[in-house]
């Protein structure tokens, strides 16, 4: 996990941004946190991206034409289930919002092309004003994602992890592929609830 000296979780650290709202900033880390999606992923996030597949809440993370946004490979396009913790904080509920067709509303305020923009600056902020060292971004909550499951001691197989993250798959021979696309819903859901953290790595909310 990101952490400042002292076992305090940069994302549970005081937030001090008049250009993005305290709880947009946790509810964006959270996601990054469970999904490890990239910051583009999440703010870019649609109502209807937000969807129960097969009984499960899942993430799509797909095309958009109308932003003109893609994800960046092949394999980023995909289906993420929400790991149990983002729906006890109430994440399911963002899809009722009635200020913009975007998951993350609050995020509009930014008027730069990229939603994240703002958010991504605020963050280097706050991991400033912590003392962070310059390696420490908004996408190593990707890569403990990452180390977390491939650490993981549950019976997860790397190319489950290599589909829920939207990494390309190593060697993409017709086997590869083939194998890919039968990854079930049930095996996303199993990867993704072995991402942990300690109970004091979040501030306790919900939104």
């Amino acid at each position: 996990m990101v952490t400042v000296s002292g076992g305090t979780s940069l994302a549970s650290a005081s937030w001090h941004s008049a250009l993005v709202p305290e709880p947009t900033f946790r509810l964006v880390t959270l996601i990054a946190a469970y999904t490890g999606m990239r910051l583009g992923e999440i703010c870019t996030l649609r109502k209807e991206d937000l969807q129960t597949i097969e009984g499960v809440p899942c993430f799509l993370v797909r095309p958009h034409a109308e932003d003109n946004w893609s994800p960046k490979t092949e394999a980023g396009t995909r289906i993420i289930p929400l790991h149990s913790k983002l729906i006890e904080v109430g994440v399911m509920a963002l899809k009722d919002n009635t200020e913009s067709d975007y998951l993350i509303p609050s995020l509009d305020r930014s008027k730069q092309k990229d939603r994240g923009a703002t958010l991504s600056r605020a963050f280097s902020q706050l991991k400033t004003r912590l003392g962070l060292p310059a390696e420490i971004t908004f996408h190593s909550f990707r890569h403990t994602v990452s180390t977390q499951l491939r650490n993981a001691n549950a019976d997860i197989r790397e190319i489950w992890i290599d589909r829920l993250l939207g990494h390309e798959a190593t060697h993409k021979s017709q086997g590869t592929t083939t194998y890919l696309t039968g990854i079930s819903i049930a095996n996303l859901r199993q990867t993704v609830e072995a991402i942990s953290y300690p109970e004091t790595a979040f501030k306790k909310e919900t939104f």
